[in-house]
């Protein structure tokens, strides 16, 4: 099964880095994650990547990260080059760690050594089936989470998809400016 985005339209303007948080825990099944993985290269597509105007970082996660297919936002450079790496993610089952997920962004992700660039937007896009093993780990920007977190999610743009059911990892996830999408 393809995930098939209605227009050929290129995304161009400003410059953003972009990473992406992909669920492969056994709830996802193959069959969808095979879908995210379609949907994500071609949102790739329409990016402005060949330019460098915009930067893609990719991890995924089930019981932990799987630090052996992710990569940095200064790791590709190109369309193809980014397509490739994501065809080439392997199904892995599992627990949902979004907790563990978010923080590896957080923490290894979104720095200067791994690429990001200070000047400019972070959006994490988390594709995930909305239902995170430990709900109560995965809260990012509550009062709490913000000390937890040392306020590092304030200048994140985080917009969570989801298949099917949305609402307990949209609580969990919830700041202002947190987007959520259901397909």
């Amino acid at each position: 099964m393809e995930f098939v985005l209605g227009t050929n339209r290129q995304i161009y303007g400003c410059d953003v880095d972009v990473i992406f948080v992909l669920d492969e825990s056994s709830s996802i099944t193959r069959k969808n994650f095979d879908l995210m993985k379609s949907f994500v290269s071609q949102l790739v597509g329409r990016l402005d990547v060949d330019s460098r105007k915009t930067l893609v970082g990719l991890v995924c996660f089930s019981n932990y990260v799987h630090i052996q297919d992710a990569f940095n936002l200064n790791v590709h450079s190109s369309v193809a080059s980014v397509q490739l790496a994501i065809s080439e993610l392997a199904y892995d089952k599992g627990l949902t760690r979004t907790d563990t997920a978010l923080c590896h962004v957080r923490e290894k992700m979104l720095t200067t050594a791994a690429g990001d660039r200070p000047e400019v937007p972070n959006v994490v896009i988390l594709l995930a089936d909305g239902h995170s093993t430990y709900p109560n780990e995965t809260l990012v920007c509550t009062l709490a989470g913000n000390r937890l977190f040392s306020l590092s999610w304030i200048y994140v743009t985080v917009l969570c998809l989801y298949l099917g059911q949305c609402s307990v990892l949209l609580v969990s996830v919830s700041c202002p400016t947190a987007f959520s999408f259901a397909f």
